[in-house]
């Protein structure tokens, strides 16, 4: 079933009550992510999705796709390809999806206008990672997979890693990298051809392996990569989440960037079967300033910008809050 073609009129479906931010800009050809979608079945189990059940209806508005619609930590847009879950392993994913080198080059064009939030997510990864961190990892080289600006990076060489690679495909996230980090950074998809197998002491992907097209391939060669107890870590939301619950379709979650969305049964069974074990997953607390939380929410009309206004006028937009949003932190160890 993979690689079927799905005809043009089935592609997207309007939602009207989805909000045009000014910051949004459209790309020269907005609809071209479109083209050629895909037909999938499960990308964590490999269940036909003939017998997946349906989770959300297709909501792509093609005039309403911009630079920043496969950006990071952008406004969100509540736009999805139909959305199915898998029966066997309990995986959302996207029925039909672009194809690999469309992704590729939606991320690589894609805007990037997050420095801040970045800054405050590194932080939040680096101390809920630290723990478990041994000497024998930080000794060693470090792998992140979707590494943005690379400020992560930062948080784990003041962790003591003798060194750090980041993957990045988007040109602008890594032209605001800081000068010391860009050296650091690879531009392009993540290509384990370019790491010897067993090299590596820790591989990252943070809120990344949503937005991959194939997530066992990526999860199987960052355990060839990986050093005989060396660390695999991903930061990923939890669609089951009561948050994510709640909310619905006006969930932050609901994105076309999303191929696939995770619960802690579908992540425990794409590490197991990748030949990790010691799997440990768990919430982190995610803390950003008021005014990304406001963001986030999905008040209706003129209530997002006169909330924006406010908490900036009363000087607390950069107060921290720290919040338990329904994000997964999955640490998981390669076997000695």
């Amino acid at each position: 079933m993979a690689g079927r073609r799905v005809p043009a009129r089935s592609r997207a479906t309007i939602v009207e009550d989805a909000p045009v931010t000014p910051d949004s800009p459209t790309i020269s050809a907005p609809a071209a992510i479109l083209d050629g979608l895909q037909g999938r079945d499960c990308p964590v189990c490999g269940a036909p999705e003939r017998g997946a059940r349906p989770f959300l209806s297709a909501s792509v508005d093609p005039e309403r796709i911009g630079a920043l619609s496969f950006a990071s930590r952008k406004p969100p847009e509540y736009m999805s390809f139909r959305l199915v879950r898998c029966e066997t392993c309990e995986t959302v994913f996207a029925a039909e999806a672009p194809g690999a080198e469309a992704l590729a080059r939606a991320y690589r064009d894609a805007g990037y206008d997050s420095a801040e939030e970045a800054l405050y997510a590194a932080r939040t990864y680096a101390q809920a990672l630290a723990p478990r961190l041994g000497p024998e990892h930080r000794r060693g080289t470090a792998l992140e997979i979707g590494a943005g600006s690379g400020v992560f990076l930062q948080e784990l060489l003041d962790l003591g890693f003798a060194e750090v690679v980041g993957v990045e495909p988007s040109h602008e996230a890594v032209a605001a990298a800081p000068a010391a980090l860009r050296p650091h950074l690879r531009i392009g998809v993540f290509e384990p051809g370019a790491h010897r197998p067993g090299s590596l002491s820790l591989v990252c992907c943070f809120m990344t392996l949503e937005h991959v097209r194939d997530p066992r391939p990526l999860t199987r060669a960052a355990y060839d990569l990986l050093e005989p107890g060396g660390l695999l870590a991903f930061v990923t939301h939890d669609y089951r989440a009561p948050i994510n619950r709640l909310l619905g379709r006006r969930s932050p979650i609901i994105d076309i960037e999303h191929m696939q969305l995770f619960c802690p049964a579908s992540l425990r069974r794409l590490l197991g079967e990748a030949g990790f074990g010691e799997i440990d997953i768990g919430a982190i607390r995610n803390r950003y300033p008021l005014r990304y939380w406001l963001r986030l929410l999905p008040l209706p009309g003129p209530l997002k910008p006169a909330g924006l206004a406010a908490v900036e006028a009363l000087g607390v937009g950069q107060r921290s809050v720290g919040l338990n949003v329904g994000n997964l932190l999955s640490v998981a160890r390669k076997p000695l």
